[in-house]
């Protein structure tokens, strides 16, 4: 659709040739801007994909240097007590004791941070935190002189939630991880009681479940 509007005559008459050309010019701009609006958009699509992409690589780089598991006992801490922040006050208070040669049951702190990542990538754990957990787990198990999942002389842990504010009886705890129907008959001949094995069994499935 083509707008007409007076304009001021000049003196003498124009040419054909003349009104020829202004109409052109007139139908010939908003094509440039309709082309101009089209295609300025695109390029909104590209630069979320790099911010997007350059947030994931910092995120990765963070997860690659950060320390997510914290080990206590043994006389010896990795943490203080005033890294409550990160180990949560649990963690931060175990690692204290432990590290004032108090007598506290060998152990180790998953950090706050996995919760962070976790969320912050789609409720995925860190990729480096399974074998953390492992090496932490064998490092009770020398402490201790038993091993997780051996049918004859089991390892069995608590696990303890913890935040970095005080909230009591609101987390879940998990006790005798790791009884099964294999181990729970090592755990019976160790206590020569069978009674007691068969209720921690019980105990750590209502836990659990």
């Amino acid at each position: 659709m083509a707008v007409v509007r007076p304009t001021k005559r000049s003196t003498g008459a124009r040419s054909s040739k003349d009104r020829r050309a202004s109409v052109a010019k007139a139908k010939a701009r908003p094509r440039a801007s309709v082309a101009k609006a089209k295609t300025r958009p695109r390029t909104e699509p590209v630069a979320r994909g790099r911010a997007a992409a350059a947030r994931a690589s910092r995120q990765k780089g963070a997860a690659a240097r950060s320390r997510y598991v914290y080990f206590f006992g043994n006389g010896t801490a990795d943490g203080r007590a005033d890294m409550k922040n990160l180990l949560g006050g649990k963690g931060a208070n175990l690692a204290e004791m432990a590290g004032l040669g108090l007598p506290v049951p060998p152990g180790f702190t998953i950090t706050t941070e996995v919760c962070t990542y976790y969320y912050a990538n789609g409720h995925q754990y860190p990729p480096q935190l399974r074998a953390a957990v492992a090496a932490h787990l064998a490092k009770i198990e020398a402490a201790v002189g038993r091993r997780f999942g051996d049918p004859t002389n089991p390892l069995l842990v608590s696990v303890r939630s913890g935040a970095r504010a005080s909230m009591p009886g609101m987390m879940d705890m998990v006790l005798n991880l790791g009884l099964n129907h294999q181990t729970v008959q090592g755990l019976i001949a160790k206590s020569q009681n069978a009674r007691f094995g068969w209720d921690s069994y019980r105990r750590f499935i209502q836990m659990y479940g």
